[in-house]
Order: C-alpha cells, then sequence, then structure tokens
C-alpha cells in the first residue's frame, strides 16, 4: 500500500479479530488522527472513552445489538456541548464526530489493524445501553463505537461507486 487511495479502498468493517492486544499507544494515535479532523469552526466538541479492559467490552458485545465481535479494544466517540467552543459545535457535533471517525477508520489500516463502526446514535435504546455500560452523565451523547484490533479476515479492497447515483449541476426531473 503506497498511498491514501490504496489506504481508504482497503478499509472495510473487520468482524473478526485475532486474539493479540491492541497498546495503549496504538489507541492514542487513533484518536490523535481523530482530533486532526475538521471542526465545524474549530469548535472542538468531541471527547473520548478508549477501553481494553474485558469487562467493558463483553457488556458492549452483550447489549450492543451489532457489536457481538471478539475486538481487543474499543472507542467510544462523544460529544460535549459543554466542551464546546461555539454554537457549532452544539450544532455540528455528530459530523464532527463522524469526520474523527473516518479518521480513525483509515489510519487504522495504514497501522495495521481492523476496525468496525459501531452507530450509536441516534438510536435511543443504543444510546441508553452506552450510557450505562460507560457511566455517561446525561450532556454527554454517545455517537458511535470504534471496535479495534489485528484483523483476523482480509476482505478485498473495494468501492462501491456507482455512477447512477452521481449528478451533474442539479438533480435529476424524475
Amino acid at each position: 500500500m503506497n498511498t491514501t487511495i490504496d489506504t481508504i479502498y482497503k478499509r472495510r468493517s473487520i468482524r473478526k479479530f485475532e486474539e493479540k492486544p491492541v497498546t495503549h499507544d496504538q489507541l492514542v494515535e487513533l484518536v490523535k488522527l481523530a482530533m486532526a479532523a475538521p471542526s465545524a469552526s474549530n469548535s472542538q466538541p468531541l471527547e473520548f472513552i478508549l477501553t481494553t479492559d474485558l469487562l467493558i467490552l463483553s457488556q458492549i458485545r452483550t447489549k450492543m445489538r451489532f457489536a457481538n465481535y471478539n475486538a481487543p479494544a474499543a472507542i467510544l466517540v462523544l460529544g460535549n456541548p459543554h466542551k464546546a467552543a461555539n454554537a457549532s459545535g452544539k450544532r455540528f457535533w455528530v459530523q464532527d464526530g463522524s469526520a474523527a471517525i473516518e479518521n480513525m477508520l483509515i489510519g487504522a489500516v495504514a497501522m495495521g489493524l481492523g476496525t468496525c463502526w459501531i452507530g450509536v446514535h441516534p438510536v435511543p435504546p443504543f444510546e441508553r445501553e452506552v450510557r450505562a455500560i460507560f457511566q455517561l452523565p446525561d450532556h454527554v451523547l454517545p455517537l458511535g463505537i470504534i471496535l479495534a484490533g489485528y484483523p483476523a479476515e482480509s476482505p478485498e479492497p473495494r468501492t462501491q461507486f456507482d455512477s447512477a447515483a452521481v449528478h451533474w449541476d442539479r438533480y435529476p426531473a424524475e
């Protein structure tokens, strides 16, 4: 892999992980990549919880409907309106968090790791489960969980490009 474009195509959701730990330094590096993402009006409303705790990972697997994978680490991405530097952070925390997540997903590939993005927001039952697992205060908003580890599967690189979804200048008349 020798370009950013190759890395983007290689990024796939990984659902089978090796029984090999992810290091503290690797998780911190992923969060540094997340914090390099754009933020609306530089509001910086995001926070992160990193975990390799087996009990927490087990709770994620059993309580989150789409997270029953054997990942050895997880990163919870949070929006905190109290932390936001301006009103944009309160309005665009989902976009900021999504850009941060994408940076982590692509960066993980470059680091030899695999990831799976587990959506939490805007599904109230998922949000309640995550709040309970991570003991979140009411004002902190869970966006998603990134499961991370060394991949035990190697899906082929791909794009899902569909020329029928691409329009020039304006949306076509129906």
